[in-house]
């Protein structure tokens, strides 16, 4: 699932039924534009593609003064089920290219607090032991030296993706030992998480 997808479900959710333009309104007030590639057109074409496949249900809703009734939208429970399993999924998988990977986690984190709490701790474990075998087998490659076949210069593209992955390590050990400690309101915490429909707000 596009980070796009995941973020258009997440909106519908929180808000119960909403309109094509207040799903738009909020993924860019979030700028989500920037940090998952949400283009704008993107989100409307989301929209009735999902109503489409069943996850969303197209409703006429009453304009607030005169003028045509509008469309407006509200996640079924093929939705529900679809946004739980993606969330779930594109929090632990690492599967997709390096860009690509970093606007779907960063979507899904969004949404982060809409799982109980040890369920997300177990995704980020399962995402954090990925990291570390890929971080591994990066510096096996940079062991390797000349003898991999490429010009030297290209070890320094090796240093950079390793540097990257060991930071992002550290921040998912943090992540971790925060959520274990009890930070941010989760969906089995007394209280309001994010993300939350209207109706367990």
């Amino acid at each position: 699932m596009s980070p796009t997808r995941l973020l258009v479900l997440g909106v519908v959710r929180m808000y119960g039924k909403v309109h094509g333009y207040q799903v738009r309104r909020e993924l860019l007030t979030w700028s989500a534009d920037r940090w998952a590639n949400v283009q704008p057109g993107s989100i409307y074409h989301a929209l009735k593609k999902m109503a489409a496949e069943g996850l969303l249900a197209a409703v006429a809703d009453k304009p607030d003064g005169p003028g045509p009734d509008r469309v407006a939208y509200r996640l079924t429970d093929d939705g529900e089920t679809e946004f739980q399993v993606r969330l779930a999924q594109m929090i632990a998988d690492t599967d997709t290219d390096g860009a690509q990977d970093a606007f779907t986690f960063a979507a899904a984190l969004t949404f982060l607090p809409c799982l109980p709490r040890e369920r997300a701790i177990s995704l980020l474990r399962h995402r954090l032991t990925r990291l570390e075998g890929q971080s591994a087998t990066n510096r096996s490659v940079l062991a390797g030296g000349a003898g991999w076949g490429h010009p030297a210069h290209v070890g320094e593209l090796y240093r950079l993706w390793g540097t990257n992955v060991e930071a992002t390590i550290e921040w998912l050990r943090g992540l971790i030992k925060r959520l274990e400690e009890g930070q941010y309101v989760m969906a089995d915490d007394p209280g309001q998480h994010f993300g939350a429909p209207p109706e367990i707000k």
